[in-house]
């Protein structure tokens, strides 16, 4: 078995994304149908690893620039059944509970805009995912500053009241 730490390419610090696990050729349709229900406003695209078979990178989505970069994401993976969904105009809160519903959907390793790093295993048989690093290490604990700062942010942007 090697191990390898797979960083995901994603030049805009505003743009988010998703990385799970499924199964079933049709995760692409059903989670595209997820994402346009839950956020049509959303623009997105959608990478989804294919195990068996041809083993492709199956994809889809309303932004084309999105579409190609979960794709190269997926295919620098390699992981069979993992899936990337790479969105701007939202956030993985819009969408999140409603991927996580779609019945093909395993699990979720990661909902986020921080820098990740994606850790691999790849054995003769193929490659799976272990694990994620999202974001930087922990630094310390949040100080009454910062916790006023957590408040004041969420409710700039309009996610408390």
């Amino acid at each position: 078995m090697e191990l390898k730490i797979v960083p995901i390419e994603k030049p805009d610090p505003d743009v988010n994304m998703i990385l799970g696990q499924s199964h079933f050729i049709k995760t692409v349709e059903d989670i595209h149908e997820a994402i346009v229900t839950a956020a049509p406003h959303m623009k997105f695209g959608l990478a989804f690893n294919e195990s068996s078979g041809p083993c492709l990178v199956r994809h889809t989505g309303n932004e084309q620039g999105l579409v190609e970069l979960a794709t190269r994401n997926a295919l620098n993976i390699g992981a069979g059944h993992s899936f990337v969904i790479f969105m701007s105009g939202g956030f993985p809160i819009n969408i999140l509970n409603a991927v996580k519903q779609v019945p093909e959907v395993c699990g979720i390793y990661c909902a986020t805009a921080n820098a990740v790093q994606v850790l691999v295993a790849e054995t003769e048989q193929g490659r799976g995912i272990l694990g994620v690093i999202d974001g930087g290490r922990t630094e310390g604990v949040e100080t009454e500053k910062d916790i006023e700062f957590r408040k004041s942010f969420l409710r700039k942007i309009g996610y408390k009241i």
